[in-house]
């Protein structure tokens, strides 16, 4: 068993041909989709053959996978017998292949891609992008709300989708064990994530501003979003559900040299359009600008505006705004979520229970000791850049396909951190 992977020349991999699976891809928007797309584009600086298979919104190299196909399996097998990669990279979450949820055989749980598992013949790497502990899951239905109109029909549904969730627990968490199980390595962004896959090498989710850092950017930033150039900004940032939390941003006490920047927007399947209230009181220090979606170039602009990160996060398994707003040296206050709780012991932010009185207290506490945190943030992003995290992934091809060649029936998965 290997005690590290050592990331190696990218000249011994010019040759290697990589399929890329995701159903989410630019120009669609969603964070899994831009993580891929930033991937990609490294792995390709480094010299590897890589192509994309996506859902035909985006522009990945191949099409005809959706969450609504239930024969993405087939049409993945189909891409690998004509393509012939050395190996399948699988960015697995749930949802975008097609999760069913069994409402009286939870066994039956299962997404459109389960089978290719079974039938590749090709190695299969799979990065985990979603895990949840039991409170979690249940908060998934939790923070959905009532439809006021037909409520005695929305509360019949609500507790439908309660008893679901309930009874698909295990089974939802099954899914991920038996990929890694059936895959040569499995790939998480945490120590968290790892416990809950059962397995995995953990690679951060990588993240590095677009635009390059000077000592103006900062002023520059503020004028384009036409925010104060004299209180410190903390982010909110992400799609409109109510998983996200932010219903407490308007019953904090926010310091009177600090605001609140929100932005929000739909994802591509997003049908949820949940909308933070301001109250007048806070309408000079809760700020929400209302731009959408952004490309790359404005939100890395709009994290240099920002001097930390809010996310008081009902549910998560990870948080790609968190990994971006360490990327532009932001450190962060979280809810007590356990993805969250393990950055924060690196002394990255502040985790407190998801109220507005501890997350007030937190942002004092944040703003008495903001030097002490940016200084360790300043240290960790640069294990987030994306040169770095794809020299990790060409480390991993390489053992699989030195494994392969030698042993090619037996899959080994170890557990090595390769940060």
């Amino acid at each position: 068993m290997l005690n590290s992977l050592i990331p190696e020349s990218p000249k011994q991999t010019t040759s290697l041909k990589i399929l890329m699976v995701s159903t989410e891809y630019p120009p669609m928007y969603g964070g899994v989709g831009r993580y891929t797309a930033n991937l990609t584009r490294e792995l390709k600086k480094l010299g590897l053959q890589v192509q994309v298979l996506s859902n035909e919104n985006g522009d990945g190299d191949f099409f005809g996978i959706s969450p609504n196909n239930t024969k993405n399996y087939s049409v993945l097998l189909k891409l690998v017998n004509e393509a012939k990669p050395d190996i399948v990279h699988i960015q697995f979450e749930h949802g975008l292949y097609g999760l069913k949820l069994d409402r009286i055989n939870p066994k039956k749980t299962n997404t459109n891609i389960d089978l290719f598992y079974d039938l590749c013949k090709i190695p299969i790497v799979t990065t985990f992008h979603t895990a949840f502990d039991f409170k979690q899951w249940m908060n998934i239905v939790a923070t959905k709300n009532i439809n006021e109109k037909w409520k005695v029909k929305a509360y019949a549904q609500k507790l439908l989708k309660y008893w679901t969730h309930l009874l698909n627990y295990k089974s939802f968490n099954n899914l991920n064990t038996d990929k890694i199980k059936k895959s040569k390595r499995g790939i998480v962004f945490s120590q968290y994530m790892k416990d809950k896959v059962g397995g995995g090498d953990i690679i951060y989710h990588g993240s590095e501003p677009i635009i390059t850092f000077d000592p103006t950017i900062k002023a520059k930033a503020r004028t384009k979003f036409s925010l104060s150039h004299t209180n410190r900004i903390i982010l909110a940032l992400g799609f409109r559900t109510n998983t996200k939390g932010w219903d407490i941003l308007d019953k904090m006490d926010i310091p009177i040299d600090w605001t609140v920047v929100m932005n929000s927007s739909k994802n591509h399947y997003n049908t949820e359009n949940y909308i933070p209230k301001i109250s007048t009181i806070h309408q000079n220090e809760i700020i929400d600008l209302h731009k959408g979606f952004l490309n790359d170039s404005d939100l890395s602009l709009l994290f240099y505006a920002a001097d930390a990160v809010i996310l008081p996060y009902k549910v998560s398994s990870g948080s790609g705004v968190m990994f971006d707003g360490l990327a532009h040296g932001l450190p962060f206050i979280a809810a007590d979520l356990e993805f969250f709780k393990e950055f924060s012991s690196k002394g990255l932010g502040i985790t407190v229970k998801r109220n507005p009185e501890e997350f007030s207290k937190a942002l004092v506490t944040l703003n008495n000791n903001y030097e002490y945190y940016a200084k360790n943030v300043i240290l960790f992003k640069e294990k987030l850049k994306w040169y770095n995290i794809a020299r990790n992934h060409i480390s991993l091809y390489n053992h699989i396909i030195e494994e392969n060649s030698v042993a090619p029936t037996i899959k080994r998965r170890n557990s090595t951190n390769l940060q």
